[in-house]
């Protein structure tokens, strides 16, 4: 099995073995990482060379690799990612900040969020995409705003209740987060906590129980977002966590990665200071993983998966200076892996360190 480790993608697997192989995403194509032993990795090839890759996601059952590009459109492989053709007939803007899909009985509902902030939808694994125009329609719409010139905000990413593929939550950076009961047709403003919002997370055995990363830290939902409880603040170490990630099995246990401040100061300081997190309670309690870990980690981490096996936890995180960070027991120790790529970046996140 392979594992795709992107900013905007799919983060999260379930394997019978550790896996041997890692498709990254980075600002100057696809680098391959393979296994050599309990330890070592190396460097197995390159694709898509040039494009920046802000999304990389499987399609289990035609086996289409899909990788957006920060304006390079989406590009979809069904070689094991050998040869790519483009698949954005209907795309209106070719910026693509994340993809993720959901199963509607027969056929796969494929979905990528742009910037500026707009969702589409494809029903053909990308053949043909449609706008989702609603998106656009709710109050807040006209206040969404990125404080980064162009001011331009996106859809970073996509969520879906794993009850039924028409709830759809999206977060947008920087407005909010907004949530679907009709597949889309309709969009609500949730709100109580920060506006700038990273990332969703679902428990599995209770969808209404949610958890979003923002520039504020990470807030809980217990009641399918009508009301929210913020977690944790810059004091917990992490005070602009982006990934989070949740077992999905043993829901109590979840990470978290991110900086320990906000992105101006790391134009600054010419650093972001990151740090990787665990609770293992549900998120009230976090611990700041170091064994294995530089004291520094200078670049920000934009993005981490879990693959879980039978007898396993991994995690896989890579950061804005193009390091590769590894652990297979659940965070206890780490190793660096593989450096000197090019950085994994949320478009312009890594130029904050020139």
């Amino acid at each position: 099995m392979t594992i795709f480790l992107t900013h905007g993608g799919t983060t999260h697997y379930l394997s019978d073995s550790l896996s041997d192989e890692v498709m990254i995403g980075t600002v100057s194509g696809i680098f391959v990482i393979q296994r050599e032993n309990a330890r070592k990795w190396r460097l197995a090839r390159k694709t898509l060379e040039g494009c920046h890759i802000s999304a990389l996601v499987v399609e289990p059952r035609s086996g289409l690799i899909f990788a957006g590009a920060h304006k390079g459109s989406i590009h979809a492989s069904d070689d094991l990612g050998k040869t790519w053709c483009h698949r954005d007939d209907g795309l209106t803007t070719k910026d693509i900040y994340c993809i993720n899909f959901v199963q509607a009985q027969d056929k796969t509902m494929l979905y990528a969020g742009t910037e500026p902030a707009r969702l589409f939808q494809s029903e053909n694994l990308g053949e043909t995409w449609s706008e989702l125009q609603s998106l656009r329609s709710v109050a807040s719409a006209p206040k969404w705003n990125f404080p980064v010139p162009p001011r331009i905000p996106h859809v970073k990413n996509i969520a879906f209740d794993p009850r039924n593929p028409r709830i759809i939550y999206a977060c947008i950076e920087q407005g909010g987060l907004l949530k679907s009961n009709d597949g889309g047709a309709s969009w609500e403003d949730l709100q109580g906590f920060d506006e700038d919002v990273h990332r969703i997370r679902i428990r599995t055995s209770n969808p209404d129980w949610l958890f979003i990363a923002t520039r504020a830290g990470i807030y809980q939902s217990q009641n399918g977002g009508k009301s929210w409880e913020q977690l944790t603040t810059e004091s917990n170490g992490i005070g602009y966590p982006d990934a989070l990630l949740i077992h999905p099995h043993r829901e109590n246990l979840m990470f978290m990665a991110g900086a320990r401040t906000r992105p101006f100061a790391w134009i600054k300081d010419r650093t972001a200071d990151s740090q990787i997190a665990r609770s293992r309670d549900g998120g009230k309690n976090w611990e700041i993983l170091h064994q294995g870990l530089p004291e520094h980690v200078r670049g920000n981490m934009e993005a981490m998966v879990m693959e879980v096996t039978v007898e396993s936890v991994a995690l896989f995180a890579g950061t804005s200076d193009g390091e590769i960070f590894h652990s297979d027991d659940e965070g206890e120790q780490w190793t660096k892996i593989i450096e000197n790529l090019p950085p994994l970046s949320k478009a312009h996140h890594y130029l904050n360190f020139r």
